[in-house]
């Protein structure tokens, strides 16, 4: 017998900003930092914290029940998973992407009807102020908090990267839009014979350069600031660009790729990589999801299929490309010269 339709997964996904800010003000209030600490029971947790007695209670145990923290005679602990995810204190922590859609994104989805009916970005710009970059670049703890978010979003992917792509073949790259640089850092980690740059604006160099020495790379990865805009990029026997593509509009993406084509020589390879969605649009909700981000944000950005880019890169020259899964919603395109 065929079920019977059920309201669930409309009610689940309907009131699915419930949990969402939950974690959100976890991280925010920093639960999972203080329990990396040591486990803690009710009253140590929430004195620690500075919450109200009210409804630390259910806030604790909302966030055992969605799988955050584990509870074991009243004693709250994290999970193996945001122990090592959501410490602030650790390398691995990725909640920098979480704290941005705290502070920014959560507040600004609250205009996408709107957006869907005007085309217009609901962020700052909605409102009069500048530009998301030009509102990110003006603020340097605003933007440290960007760029750390960039590296939340990026590290599993870096991580594939670094280990997939076939690197022995080449001898340097260049990471355009680095951010904190962790795509190179991760690269020259995993690849000693390779030199690298990181090419962004001006105002990242000091927060690339201290990321890139606490890694210890700093010997073979280096900055070169300028705008993609403005000018060539640097060349490169490799040319990575990682969520830089769907920030932008379509003139823009074949503006850059070929760019690209021009920073290689014969043989390199363009990788672009972010959560490209899957040429059916049926699958990776994160990426259509990230490209209504992308209508929330900018005037003009939108995410793509690998098809899409493959198609782009072969208009500006390349001869070959293909399409790699990464992690998660994260997949690269790559194009050869």
């Amino acid at each position: 017998m065929q079920a019977q339709p059920s309201p669930d997964a409309i009610l689940q996904t309907g009131l699915a900003f419930w949990a969402s800010k939950t974690l959100l003000s976890a991280i925010e209030l920093g639960v999972f930092t203080q329990l990396a600490r040591g486990p803690a029971d009710l009253v140590g947790l929430r004195d620690a914290l500075g919450l109200h007695p009210r409804s630390a209670r259910d806030f604790f145990d909302a966030l055992v029940a969605l799988g955050f923290l584990v509870r074991t005679d009243g004693v709250y602990a994290n999970t193996a998973e945001t122990d090592l995810f959501l410490d602030r204190a650790k390398p691995s922590y990725v909640g920098g992407i979480l704290e941005m859609a705290n502070t920014r994104l959560y507040p600004f989805w609250r205009g996408l009807t709107l957006a869907l009916r005007t085309g217009l970005p609901q962020n700052e710009v909605a409102h009069g102020g500048p530009n998301l970059f030009d509102t990110l670049y003006a603020d340097p703890a605003r933007l440290e908090q960007f760029l750390a978010a960039m590296t939340g979003i990026s590290r599993g992917a870096n991580l594939a990267i670094a280990r997939k792509f076939p690197w022995k073949d080449h001898r340097s790259f260049v990471d355009v839009g680095t951010a904190q640089g962790d795509l190179a850092a991760q690269i020259a980690l995993a690849n000693p014979h390779l030199r690298g740059t990181g090419f962004d604006l001006p105002g990242v160099r000091p927060i690339f350069e201290n990321y890139i020495r606490a890694i210890g790379v700093d010997d073979r990865v280096a900055f070169a600031q300028g705008s993609f805009f403005d000018q060539e990029l640097p060349k490169a026997d490799v040319v990575l660009m990682g969520h830089i593509l769907h920030d932008w509009d379509l003139p823009t993406k074949r503006m850059l790729i070929g760019k690209a084509y021009d920073a290689l020589p014969e043989g390199g390879a363009l990788v672009v990589y972010e959560s490209i969605i899957d040429d059916e649009r049926r699958e990776n909700a994160f990426g259509l999801l990230m490209s209504l981000n992308m209508l929330i944000e900018t005037p003009g950005g939108f995410d793509y299929t690998g098809a899409d880019c493959a198609g782009w890169m072969e208009e500006a020259g390349f001869r070959q490309t293909r399409v790699e899964h990464l992690v998660g919603p994260d997949s690269m395109v790559v194009g050869i010269r």
